[in-house]
Order: structure tokens, then C-alpha cells, then sequence
């Protein structure tokens, strides 16, 4: 793991372009040998397969599929033997000692407790115990749609062919070939580095609310603390690495109690790129946390959560129902209407109006909860509102 302090001072660089939408399109699509050279004529005197990319219809739509086929010779226990295929998928892109997981997207092509790609289909029987394909058939038809790999970008893939007996179990024979491509969709392997980079920068939003009224709390450090040691996935990492993030850490502390300040603009735009709106909501509400942990939520946090919200594109009532939960009006330091309770200095007084009642009607009927907590927190809400109408209403 790279130095946190780093990670949270580099600017984010050109957005990805993200998801699933643009599929997965092939590099080349000839046979080759593991070095990437054309291969001879396939020798008939053993199994061979070839993979190619083909179209996969599905309803009303067409989708990128590898045509898997098979040529040469099988070797059964007897004649009229059913078979059956297995195909399984591995990515070896960084060598075949270093080879990785094609998981499955639909379950019925899982190994049974397993999310690895395996797709199997019958045969049928062959006519007799030593049987020979001179040309080229296909066993195989696998949308991509089907298939999770590890990376995006260029992957060699390498296809296991196996023939099996449909009434033992057992392998006849077995082929491989390799085929590269370009997936533009983010890998899973992607995905869970994009997790450790999001709660790497929400470290980073966290210390940024901590330093926006230039006051660097021990209870707000504490609480960052805590958080990053709880989200940060460290499990299996040497104690040496332990040790250079426990550092990395530090030093990102005295940075923001020196007085320094970071972006925190382009580190929410880093984060919706790479982060779900669950997670972006997680992490809005690990930022309120902070503001809340020495008691008092001053006005330039307060400010700075509003603003982190509208940057991670996440909704304004949903926003100002975590603020009510989290950090009650009675926590801060100025009530600001805008920010508890959606009164925004461009509505017109119908729109303000209309806004306040809403707020009423809500905090009106929690006035007589069975919690002395939410009846007290009301009370301070109605109070807010008669307070903010005076101000806002003629």
C-alpha cells in the first residue's frame, strides 16, 4: 500500500469511462500458441480447439460471445460412449504461474460452491471408441455478458477444453488454446482496488471536515482513526506494511494540524467515479461522524458536508435526513437553515413557505415519540422552523 499521504494529496487524474455499458469487444481472434504465433495445421491425431468471437442472441439482442470449437480425436471407454464438454477459462495475462479466476455472472455456469466459470453441455454419443473430427465443430457458444474477469484492458485467456464421459464423470481428453482481448469493463479485481481507493480518500473528506474550521480535534483524529483502521483492508498484509500505514497516517495528521488544506472538490469527483451510492453515502455519513466528535459541528463543516454531498451527487432530503439524525440542530454551532432544513436563498417565498411546512408536519409528528431523545430533538426543530419562518416568510 502506497504512502496514505500521497494517495490523498494526488490530484485525480482524467476520469475512466465507467460500467458495464460499452460491453466487451475482442483484440484479435486467431489461433495462436501461448507466444502469440500463428500455430500449423492442427494435428488430427489428438483433440485440438480454437476459440473466435461470435454474436450471441438472446431475445431480441445481440451479444459478444466466444465461439468455442474443437477438432481431431477423442478416445472413448467403448463405441456409442455419451460425452460430455467442460470449457473453463483462465486469465493468464501476467504468465501461467500467476494465472487468474474467469468468474461467472450467471450461477449455473459455477463450479458448485464456487463463483469460477465452468460450462458444461452434452455431446451425445460418439459413433465408435476412437472417433476423428477432420474439420472444426462447435461445442460452445459463451456470451461474455456471462463472464467476470480480473482486469480491464488487454487479457490473454487461456481455454481448457475437457471431454468427459456423460455416464462416469470421468476426463477422455482434454485441449488448450489462448485468445486476447480488450474488456473495457472494470474488473473485479478493479472493483476492490476502487473499494480501498474510496475509503482511502474518505480519509482524506474526514480529515478535510476536521480542518474546516482550522481546529484539528484529538476526538475528531480519534474517530479517523478508528474508521480507517475498521475500513481499511490490511488483513494478510506483513506487519511490515502494518506498520508503514500506521506511519503514512501519522503524518497525515501533523499535515492538516500544521494548518494545510487539500481539494476535497476533486476528491469527491475521484470517488464518484470510482465509488456506488451506497458507498458515497457511507461515506457522507463517516464525515458527519467527524464534524459531530467533539460535540460542536462548526459552521465551515457544516458548510463543507453540504457541499460534499452536492459533490458526490447524492440527494439533498436524504442529506438533511442523515444531518438530523447525526448532527442535530441543537449541535450546531449556527443553525443554518440551508443546510438543516432545504431553505435556499433562490426559492421564492411560496417555495420557502411550502418547504417549511413539510419540515413541520414531520417534526410535528414526532413530538409525542415514545423516545425522549426524538421528542427533545423535535421540540429544537419546531422552534428552528417558527424561527426560520419569521426570517424567510413575510
Amino acid at each position: 500500500m502506497g504512502a496514505l499521504l500521497e494517495q490523498i494529496l494526488k490530484s485525480p487524474g482524467v476520469a475512466e469511462v465507467a460500467g458495464f455499458v460499452r460491453g466487451i469487444f475482442f483484440r484479435f481472434s486467431h489461433e495462436a500458441d501461448e507466444t502469440g504465433s500463428l500455430m500449423a495445421p492442427p494435428d488430427l491425431s489428438v483433440l485440438n480447439c480454437r476459440v473466435h468471437l461470435t454474436r450471441h442472441k438472446a431475445g431480441n439482442w445481440l451479444s459478444d460471445a466466444f465461439g468455442v470449437e474443437i477438432c481431431g480425436s477423442i478416445h472413448a471407454p467403448s463405441d456409442m460412449h455419451n460425452t460430455a464438454v467442460r470449457v473453463f477459462i483462465k486469465d493468464v495475462t501476467d504468465g501461467a504461474g500467476k494465472a487468474g479466476e474467469v468468474r461467472a455472472r450467471v450461477q449455473r455456469q459455477q463450479i458448485e460452491e464456487s463463483s469460477v466459470f465452468c460450462y458444461t453441455a452434452e455431446l451425445g454419443k460418439l459413433p465408435t471408441a476412437d472417433s476423428t473430427w477432420s474439420d472444426w465443430i462447435s461445442v460452445a457458444q459463451i456470451p461474455v455478458e456471462w463472464l467476470e474477469f480480473a482486469r480491464k484492458g488487454d487479457r490473454k485467456l487461456q481455454f481448457i477444453v475437457v471431454m468427459i464421459s456423460a455416464e462416469t464423470g470421468g476426463q477422455l481428453d482434454c485441449a488448450r488454446c489462448y485468445f486476447t482481448y480488450e474488456n473495457f469493463a472494470r474488473g473485479y479485481l478493479d472493483l476492490q482496488d476502487n473499494v480501498q481507493r474510496a475509503k482511502t480518500l474518505a480519509v482524506a473528506l474526514g480529515f478535510a471536515v476536521s480542518a474546516a474550521d482550522k481546529k484539528v480535534h484529538d476526538a475528531e483524529v480519534a474517530l479517523i482513526r478508528e474508521w480507517a483502521g475498521a475500513n481499511i483492508d490490511l488483513s494478510g498484509a506483513p506487519e511490515k506494511a502494518r506498520r508503514k500505514f500506521k506511519k503514512a497516517l501519522d503524518k497525515t495528521i501533523k499535515f492538516f494540524r500544521k494548518g494545510n488544506q487539500i481539494n476535497p472538490y476533486k476528491i469527491c469527483r475521484e470517488i464518484v467515479e470510482i465509488a456506488p451510492v451506497a458507498e458515497r453515502y457511507d461515506i457522507l455519513e463517516f464525515c458527519m461522524w467527524v464534524a459531530r466528535a467533539n460535540g460542536v459541528a462548526a459552521t465551515e463543516e457544516v458548510a463543507l458536508l453540504r457541499d460534499i454531498a452536492d459533490w458526490l451527487e447524492l440527494d439533498g432530503e436524504r442529506f438533511r435526513t442523515m444531518m438530523g439524525k447525526i448532527l442535530p440542530v441543537g449541535m450546531h454551532e449556527v443553525e443554518d437553515a440551508e443546510a438543516i432544513l432545504g431553505v435556499r436563498s433562490d426559492m421564492s417565498e411560496e417555495e420557502t413557505r411550502g418547504r417549511l411546512t413539510e419540515e413541520y408536519r414531520k417534526w410535528n409528528a414526532r413530538v409525542t415519540n415514545f423516545d425522549p431523545e426524538v421528542q427533545s430533538q423535535a421540540d429544537q426543530m419546531l422552534r428552528f422552523i417558527a424561527e426560520a419562518r419569521d426570517e424567510y416568510v413575510s
